[in-house]
């Protein structure tokens, strides 16, 4: 059987670091057992889809990179760490649906490898807050999972712009004004938020940045520019 680092031109040249790096925290979370190897090979498959642009296995392990970070806050970071796993599994740009159909691929996929029903659940439970990222007080699990998916919008600037490109060509069948009418509609409805991260760490470290990163999206994309961010 043929390591996923083994395979040739299986992935983008930028996305091989990730797929080893990937492969290895996996066997972490999920062991080394024949089952676990299989499933991890069907993840690694599903992040790099052709179709994706940010929802790529540099934002999978980009999010786990923040586990490592906010892991502390965490109730069970394991619960945690297969959430993230699974949160983008499925992915065709049905926001809503996608999240719905990654946390069922958790619930029959984490059974063969001798997960027990409580921490299935949990982990059902954590994809679909992926759905909103509006995790209820005090669920610290939950805010661990929204923050992680989140961090990128408390990124540097140039990160944050290669993050609004790669998301316009994810949609890139979807007309500029179309585009441009639901992304400001998302956009605003973060802002109006009272906090966008959940965690210590988060809110300390990511959501001046954050809303720093949006407001100025908004601002190109209610001028009409489509040049960059600032």
């Amino acid at each position: 059987m043929v390591s996923f680092e083994e395979r040739p031109n299986r992935f983008h040249p930028r996305h091989e670091e990730d797929a080893i790096l990937l492969s290895a925290a996996w066997a972490r979370l999920a062991g080394g057992g024949f089952e676990a190897r299989v499933v991890g090979r069907e993840l690694l498959d599903r992040w790099s889809e052709p179709h994706r642009r940010y929802h790529t296995l540099s934002h999978l392990w980009d999010t786990l990179r923040a586990v490592d970070i906010l892991q502390e806050e965490a109730s069970d970071v394991d619960a945690v760490r297969y959430a993230l796993w699974f949160h983008d599994a499925v992915y065709e740009g049905h926001p809503g649906e996608d999240e719905e159909q990654s946390a069922w691929l958790a619930e029959r996929l984490l059974d063969p490898l001798g997960v027990g029903p409580a921490m299935i659940s949990e982990v059902v439970r954590l994809v679909l807050l992926t759905k909103d990222h509006r995790p209820e007080e005090g669920d610290r699990d939950g805010g661990v999972v929204c923050d992680a998916d989140l961090a990128v919008l408390g990124s540097a600037r140039d990160e944050y712009l290669a993050y609004v490109t790669a998301i316009r060509a994810e949609y890139r069948e979807i007309p500029e004004r179309e585009f441009r009418c639901g992304r400001l509609a998302v956009l605003r409805s973060l802002l109006e938020r009272p906090r966008l991260f959940n965690t210590e760490f988060g809110r300390e470290r990511w959501e001046s940045r954050a809303r720093t990163n949006i407001s100025a999206e908004v601002d190109r994309l209610s001028g009409g520019r489509t040049g960059g961010l600032w």
